[in-house]
């Protein structure tokens, strides 16, 4: 029998999990900023009192479970006036309200962060039954919601048609792949994307981040996936850090899963402009 970890192991536990839970809120809430905020709750919380994450479960379903506790009381309302860092965030959560309860956690849980149907049960304290029904329900709403233009900044020419494959799959078009940071700037600047899915490292040794940043300085308010085989390296709690992140090797759910809520993101601010 395992015994319990020391205040100090359970902190050592949850410190290797603190960027994978940062990747988790940002995804959930669209926002950097607001998804550290309940990301860092979730962690005072832990410190306050570490039993809340006690009991049979693995530390990182612990964790998790803690967050959920504090995020499905926190009843986020369109009308409130939270602090933005892109401006999409408030009509966003206007959205949510025509989802199912809990089927976007359960979705990101299991697509994103890998966890299985009983972890996810746990963590959102529901039937395993549920945890999967909410898993569908998650897709086949959000699925039908939007699709957009996505340019692909990819090197690696198997990968980049893998991506295309996929997103054209869900119903999105992609008809432009750039493999460096130049090309992937003038593309992007001449087709004005709804979606940027890119790769750190490019071909010529240029970064997909710098290109990014160059294309967000042109556009606007652009929603951007990043695919890194080192999310720690983008998940340090510094500013500007990207919302939505995917680690090499991906899975086709990942690119799926990262793909319907980015753009489910991007597409609320038209629609409240529009009604």
């Amino acid at each position: 029998m395992t015994s319990a970890p020391t205040n100090e192991g359970l902190g050592a536990a949850v410190a290797v999990e603190i960027p994978y839970l940062r990747r988790f809120a940002r995804a959930l809430t669209g926002s950097q900023i607001i998804g550290d905020r309940f990301a860092e709750a979730t962690l005072e919380t832990i410190i306050a009192d570490p039993s809340v994450i006690g009991g049979k479960v693995a530390i990182k379903t612990g964790l998790f479970r803690t967050f959920h506790s504090i995020w499905s009381r926190s009843n986020i309302a369109p009308e409130d006036p939270a602090p933005s860092d892109s401006g999409l965030e408030q009509t966003a959560q206007w959205r949510l309200q025509g989802l199912s309860e809990n089927s976007r956690e359960a979705l990101l849980l299991n697509a994103i962060e890998g966890f299985a149907a009983h972890d996810i049960a746990e963590i959102l304290s529901v039937s395993r039954s549920e945890a999967a029904r909410l898993i569908e329900a998650a897709r086949d709403e959000m699925g039908a919601m939007v699709s957009g233009d996505v340019l692909i900044i990819e090197d690696e020419a198997i990968i980049a048609m893998d991506l295309q494959s996929i997103v054209t799959g869900m119903g999105h078009r992609a008809p432009d792949i750039a493999r460096t940071r130049d090309a992937a700037i003038r593309v992007g600047i001449a087709k004005a994307p709804d979606l940027i899915l890119a790769d750190v490292q490019l071909a010529d040794k240029s970064s997909g981040i710098d290109a990014v940043n160059a294309l967000l300085a042109a556009l606007g308010d652009v929603p951007v996936i990043f695919i890194t085989a080192f999310p720690e390296r983008l998940l340090t709690g510094a500013r500007p850090e990207p919302a939505f992140l995917i680690t090499k090797p991906y899975s086709e759910e990942q690119v799926r899963a990262a793909v319907s809520q980015a753009m489910f993101f991007a597409s609320t601010k038209g629609i409240l402009e529009r009604g």
